[in-house]
């Protein structure tokens, strides 16, 4: 992953193709890495180990996280990045279907950077995402790397996170 990656933490098959549908309907351009549940991520995030059985040690730009995962859900996925020093300043976008108001208020608890609705409508999904990529990816001035990391999300040491 490079710094500007995303990682889109996402079970549903069709929510990954529409997202990437979006994302190029939208011009952004950035590399998408997919994990399809809670421990796909936290393997990439807390160990470097890639969903194709790959190692990195570069943390994404972005985190597109539902709730509703197998496995480990996403509020527990949430809360061990946040737990995590060198993780709790990546940027985490909760993007669910989800209309639970306590999933909303835990997600803020948990510090999640925003929580956003996926729009049914693709043309409502779409604008939903470039406006999410505009800001999240061009506008937004992003937090100093974590301790323990470099400012391209490589670990320091030059081991494996």
């Amino acid at each position: 992953m490079n710094n500007k990656t995303i990682l889109l933490v996402e079970d549903n098959p069709d929510d990954v193709e529409l997202t990437r549908r979006a994302f190029k309907k939208n011009h952004i351009l950035n590399e998408v890495m997919v994990a399809r549940d809670g421990v796909e991520a936290l393997d990439l995030l807390l160990h470097g180990r890639t969903p194709t059985g790959g190692q990195t040690n570069d943390l994404p730009a972005l985190i597109l996280l539902d709730l509703k995962l197998p496995k480990v859900d996403g509020l527990e996925v949430l809360r061990r990045i946040r737990a995590e020093p060198r993780l709790r300043r990546l940027l985490v976008v909760v993007l669910t279907s989800s209309l639970e108001q306590q999933d909303l208020v835990k997600s803020y608890d948990l510090g999640v950077n925003s929580y956003i609705r996926k729009p049914v409508d693709f043309e409502q999904f779409a604008e939903a995402v470039r406006q999410m990529g505009l800001y999240w990816l061009v506008l937004n001035e992003p937090p100093p790397p974590g301790p323990g990391r470099t400012a391209n999300g490589g670990s320091a040491s030059g081991g494996h996170p």
